[in-house]
């Protein structure tokens, strides 16, 4: 009896060891926390990065972004940024990486590193269906809404002058379109992508689209502080792998299809 109980006692205690070390050993193969990257976008700029009714931010660079953190193993943290504070906040940690529309310059070049373009763009002008502006050279003499430290802004400023009394610079593109569909302006400026997208999604608005050869061909690069060849390489390592694989194209067909 005394034989059967210690017999019994040693399977129950090995089938419990068993079981808990079963489970201590479920618990130490889970993988190690994923790096997480703050990345800074506008939240403002249709098709691009915007926020949706619920509040969540959807477009072509979350997606981009999205689908290269997976690809790369990452986590990423989005944080609602101003045009003006994309750099600034690179350098002071509050961001690890700017995908918010940003062209690459030899300017920007000097206080951030670049990725290989994602998108290609140019500068187009947009008026009201019925107005005489045909050209850049008619936005002389007449008011410009633009967003601050845009290319647009750096186009029109050196075209028409940095001190032109007519330039109207606001914190956001949609801030400027706007100023133009309440005919507070002549016209306003922006990437090619971004005009015609706000055009197609407002007919009410009756605008046009006025391009311009004077402007250049614009490359949009994703930006990480100087030196910070890790994430960098992450970035360029992660747009290869979608384009090959096909992701990339089916991306930009998602939001641009209709361009």
């Amino acid at each position: 009896m005394k034989k059967s109980l210690a017999i019994l006692f040693m399977t129950t205690l090995l089938l419990g060891l068993i079981f808990s070390g079963g489970c201590f050993q479920k618990a130490t193969s889970v993988n190690p926390e994923e790096k997480v990257y703050k990345v800074a976008v506008t939240g403002g700029t249709a098709s691009f990065n915007s926020l949706n009714k619920d509040g969540n931010l959807e477009g072509f660079e979350s997606d981009l972004m999205n689908a290269i953190a997976k690809e790369e193993g990452f986590k990423v943290k989005y944080e609602i940024t101003a045009r003006p504070a994309r750099i600034p906040s690179l350098k002071t940690k509050q961001a690890d990486i700017i995908l918010a529309v940003m062209t690459i310059t030899d300017e920007r070049k000097k206080e951030v590193d670049f990725s290989d373009p994602y998108f290609e763009a140019t500068i187009y002008i947009m008026v009201p269906h019925d107005s005489p502006i045909k050209s850049l050279e008619d936005l002389k003499g007449k008011t410009v809404a633009c967003a601050m430290a845009t290319t647009g802004d750096i186009a029109v400023s050196k075209f028409l002058g940095k001190n032109y009394e007519g330039i109207k610079r606001f914190k956001d593109t949609s801030v400027g379109f706007l100023e133009l569909t309440n005919g507070k302006v002549d016209a306003a400026v922006g990437d090619c992508a971004i005009v015609t997208q706000y055009v197609k999604n407002n007919p009410g608005a009756k605008l046009r689209i006025v391009k311009d050869n004077w402007f250049p061909k614009e490359y949009y690069g994703m930006a990480v502080r100087k030196g910070d060849i890790e994430t960098l390489q992450k970035m360029n390592s992660g747009l290869k792998k979608i384009k090959d694989n096909g992701k990339y194209e089916k991306i930009y067909q998602k939001w641009f299809m209709d361009l």
